[in-house]
């Protein structure tokens, strides 16, 4: 049994119009999402084995967000420059290429592609869009992440800020 997890990076600000996309800080409002988010992915259990980051200073920033959430070291942290304004079929061959041993993949990213990732792998529920510092999780049935393919996941679960906010 195989976890993959998307977290779309957080709000980002958009205060500095010289800074180049790739740059953009998190505003307020995403570092408030981010530390609600990973609060609540961490008290549900499922601490990865790896994440993988964008090189977007927002994905990264809310990445180390997660990661702290749930006591990670650096060895379980990597940045990817090929999930900076990809498609889903570089996030499979990114997904494909993490070997048999990890069970739980964590990426960190970017809409269009991670909104199509989530639909490409899974008939459970087609999103619209998957927003700013949402999370959607799912398990497969695989031995290794080679043989991942379209419509082999099951939704474990998703979770958006709004929907967090709605539940205080």
């Amino acid at each position: 049994m195989k976890q993959l997890t998307f977290i779309r990076h957080a709000k980002s600000d958009w205060g500095d119009e010289l800074l180049k996309d790739v740059d953009r800080p998190l505003s307020e409002r995403g570092y408030t999402d981010a530390y609600s988010q990973s609060k609540w992915l961490a008290t549900k259990g499922g601490k990865p084995d790896l994440i993988i980051s964008s090189t977007a200073t927002r994905a990264i920033s809310t990445a180390l967000i997660f990661a702290r959430a749930f006591d990670l070291d650096m060895h379980h942290f990597t940045i990817e420059k090929n999930i900076y304004e990809c498609t889903e079929q570089t996030l499979l061959s990114i997904i494909r290429t993490q070997g048999g041993h990890k069970k739980h993949v964590m990426l960190f990213g970017h809409n269009p592609a991670f909104t199509n990732i989530c639909n490409t792998l899974s008939d459970d529920l087609f999103f619209d869009n998957v927003p700013t510092c949402g999370i959607v999780s799912f398990q497969f049935e695989l031995s290794n992440w080679e043989s991942l393919s379209p419509k082999t996941g099951k939704i474990d679960f998703h979770q958006f800020p709004k929907e967090f906010k709605n539940r205080d």
